[in-house]
């Protein structure tokens, strides 16, 4: 197992502080107080030192330490800021909106940022090996996209990007995005993607790159309702079909409590056909913790991962 802290080197983010089950970070300009169910213990910074740096603050409707899956609630200004601003990821130079919205998230995930400079890495990587032996550009799909960062990453490295999410509002946002950082030609597409990899399955179409970031809970765009225990084996069974056997990587992000990278690594080792802790040539395996580190050093875990390359 490895730890990835991130993100490292980020100019527009930061994390300040973490504790009380609640985080104070820094996105761009604007510092923000979120809900943190894992931040446990006590902060570092007074509460007083927290809200004379705060711009808003984000209350759910269940309350403070709670974790329910329902993450609605209201933002409350504490000072002066604008409902809608733009931050930049200048490591592969993509930009990304950011929002106050009615949910505690506001367009990005941070830690998720190992994770775009891996897509990037690999993707190109596979450009270049497909160039040199005149095959097209690379397949890369990108799963429960959300706002698109992991999917300009992708874009940025050379890819042919298919944008899936079940959401026509989030995927607006994630095309938003792609023509903030002057890009082109990514194909969007508003599906369930159980529903949609299935299909990929019959058509005989493949990727030689899977990005899968899948929420715990959640509804298609027809009201199917996604529960991560009961659908993620079959799920990533499907998509052990379309990935190309071949010059190519897979990415499983997982948020969901109670998962590890242990189950992450072996749900994907048993059915791409891996055998547990035995390498196997070609193809590099690597199961871990996303975390971020706030200033004081308190380290705040936040998802865990598998990722092969093969």
């Amino acid at each position: 197992m490895i730890l990835l802290e991130s993100p490292a080197k980020w100019s527009d983010y930061e994390l300040i502080d973490s504790g009380s089950f609640e985080k104070l970070e820094r996105f761009g300009a604007y510092y923000l107080i979120r809900p943190e169910t894992k931040a446990i213990w006590d902060r570092s910074l007074s509460e007083r030192e927290w809200l004379k740096l705060a711009h808003a603050k984000f209350t759910t409707k269940s309350g403070v330490g709670s974790s329910n899956k329902d993450d609605s609630g209201s933002w409350h200004k504490l000072r002066s800021m604008p409902n809608n601003w733009q931050i930049s990821y200048k490591k592969q130079n993509f930009n990304l909106k950011l929002g106050l919205t009615s949910f505690k998230h506001i367009g990005v995930f941070p830690e998720q940022a190992p994770n775009w400079d891996y897509i990037f890495k690999h993707t190109s990587q596979i450009v270049t090996l497909n160039s040199r032996e005149g095959r097209e550009k690379p397949k890369v799909l990108n799963l429960f996209a959300y706002t698109g960062a992991a999917s300009l990453a992708a874009k940025c490295a050379g890819a042919d990007v298919t944008h899936l999410d079940s959401l026509k509002q989030v995927v607006t946002w994630a095309r938003n995005n792609m023509e903030l950082s002057g890009m082109k030609d990514v194909r969007w597409i508003v599906e369930d993607a159980l529903k949609f990899v299935k299909r990929e399955v019959k058509r005989g179409n493949s990727y030689q790159g899977i990005i899968m970031d899948p929420p715990a809970y959640g509804h298609g765009p027809s009201g199917e309702r996604w529960k991560l225990d009961n659908l993620l084996n079959e799920f990533v069974l499907e998509v052990s079909s379309i990935l190309d056997p071949k010059d190519s990587f897979l990415v499983l992000n997982l948020y969901s409590n109670g998962y590890s990278p242990l189950l992450s690594d072996t749900l994907v080792r048993a059915n791409f056909g891996l055998k547990s802790g035995i390498a196997v040539k070609d193809i590099k395996t690597d199961s871990g913790e996303l975390f971020i580190k706030d200033k004081f050093e308190k380290c705040l875990p936040l998802s865990v991962f598998t990722r092969f390359r093969r």
